[in-house]
């Protein structure tokens, strides 16, 4: 935090007490809208398409190719 405010900005809070500092706390809490910190909501996945087997020209296995048979 000490990077993003400069350090005469947090002497205020330094003077508070515990309690109130916590209700403090509490009230800057209440005023943050989540809802800009949500992560990008995932789509639903594709379905793919079923692949097409042509019998004029079936697989072979790259093993069975290097192996002569």
């Amino acid at each position: 935090m000490m990077i993003a405010i400069p350090p005469t900005e947090w002497l205020c809070f330094g003077d508070l007490a515990l309690p109130d500092f916590a209700l403090l706390l509490q009230d800057l809490a209440a005023k943050v809208h989540l809802n800009r910190f949500l992560k990008q909501l995932r789509t639903p996945k594709k379905k793919k398409s079923p692949l097409v087997r042509h019998p004029k020209h079936p697989h072979v296995s790259t093993a069975k190719l290097l192996s002569g048979g």
